[in-house]
């Protein structure tokens, strides 16, 4: 049997050999992939393979296609370093290094396509236990405004279900959008570094049994650093998702999820946010930090909501959240709308949600819990002082003060 271990260095498209790794990955990729589907034709065995992309500096002009299971695409090192501070610095000169490193795939996307990666086929089963792992995906500029997190390039994205999928130790910087993922069953998106994109991370469509865990992301202004649409069993934990994103986290009808564990700082309120139906969902145990934008080029960004819309903004039933320390740290003058006393979680909708020793530290005074009026049977158990709880109007709920 042919090796099915692939060096893109060495590998020479048939068709095409003077294209190398250096002038097109993608189209370097592709021509692997191809030799993969001729050497292992039987559908009783075909073991994959892996396709190594040794440190370096490559071009990708032609989007790359995954149509096959049992494919590793692994490099030897994320490479991340921050873009958004060399392109604000003015003059590098001095510096030591001014773009990312390691196995580094420059997102150039001269075919017409978004993708750096597309996974992709029809038919059955779905592709399953496609793995990239521990290199870099630079979008490389925000032309022409380099704050401006657009640039329409997408490092993966699926559009066809996919099962045991795993993206790990990946570095993604400047693309708009990260990762997006349909369908997603039994996907791990684990130690990654994912920040300076639109959005980061986007599981899409519906999905169940995921985990996105030990990341460090960070979205920009008008992006998600984490997203799911439809999913049921997610877990997300141990993350470290830090500003300038709109939300850490938002949720779309997701139910029976855990939100756990998390280290989250945002320059926004708005830092976990439910859409539709959110049901049945666990957060606890979560640090979450809301203070002032301090990088002077995007001290001018209007705030996506303001602070009476909760750090936890909640719509939804039979939710839990519990032992999770807020930190809020905004001048006075800062706080949206101008005099109002900020929210750090907000029951919107919903009946049966559950919030209990739940703490905050704050330089201003704070609602630590407020109840829509349209909000039936909360329970709010030491989780502020009576005067730090507020219920729109709501028609039942139980409460029990912080001694």
């Amino acid at each position: 049997m042919p090796s099915t271990i692939y060096d893109v260095t060495t590998w020479t498209i048939p068709s095409a050999p003077t294209v190398t790794a250096f002038t097109d990955i993608g189209a370097v990729i592709n021509s692997i992939i191809a030799d993969i589907k001729t050497n292992q034709p039987s559908q009783a065995s075909k073991p994959g393979a892996v396709i190594y992309i040794p440190p370096g500096d490559y071009s990708l002009k032609t989007r790359a296609v995954i149509d096959i299971s049992y494919l590793q695409i692994k490099g030897s090192g994320h490479g991340f370093t921050s873009s958004s501070i060399r392109y604000n610095a003015g003059n590098t000169s001095s510096w030591w290094e001014i773009f990312p490193g390691g196995s580094r795939i420059r997102v150039e996307n001269t075919d017409g396509n978004a993708e750096a990666f597309l996974i992709q086929r029809s038919g059955s089963p779905r592709l399953s236990s496609i793995e990239f792992i521990d290199f870099c995906l630079d979008g490389v500029s925000f032309t022409p405004n380099q704050n401006s997190y657009t640039n329409g390039k997408i490092g993966i994205r699926s559009t066809t279900d996919t099962d045991s999928v795993r993206i790990a130790g990946m570095g993604m910087v400047y693309l708009q959008r990260g990762l997006v993922i349909t369908g997603a069953d039994a996907l791990a998106v684990t130690n990654n570094f994912i920040a300076e994109c639109g959005s980061c991370i986007e599981l899409v469509g519906s999905g169940q049994a995921s985990l996105v865990s030990g990341n460090l992301i960070g979205a920009g202004p008008t992006g998600f650093s984490i997203f799911a649409e439809g999913h049921f069993g997610l877990l997300i934990s141990g993350n470290n998702v830090f500003p300038r994103g709109k939300s850490s986290v938002h949720l779309k009808n997701c139910s029976n999820n855990n939100i756990t564990g998390n280290r989250l700082h945002s320059f926004f309120a708005g830092m976990v946010t439910t859409e539709g139906a959110f049901d049945n969902n666990l957060i606890s145990g979560n640090h979450f930090l809301r203070n002032r934008e301090s990088f002077p080029p995007f001290q001018g960004v209007p705030a996506p909501q303001d602070d009476l819309f909760g750090l936890i903004h909640v719509r939804g039933s039979g939710n839990t959240i519990v032992g999770n320390h807020f930190s809020f740290d905004v001048p006075p003058a800062n706080v949206l709308p101008s005099g109002a006393t900020p929210t750090m979680v907000l029951v919107k909708s919903g009946s049966n949600n559950y919030l209990a020793m739940n703490h905050h530290a704050a330089n201003v005074g704070v609602r630590s819990a407020v109840l829509d009026g349209s909000t039936t049977n909360t329970k709010v158990l030491d989780s502020g002082t009576a005067a730090e709880f507020q219920a729109l109007g709501a028609a039942t709920y139980g409460f029990r003060a912080t001694p």
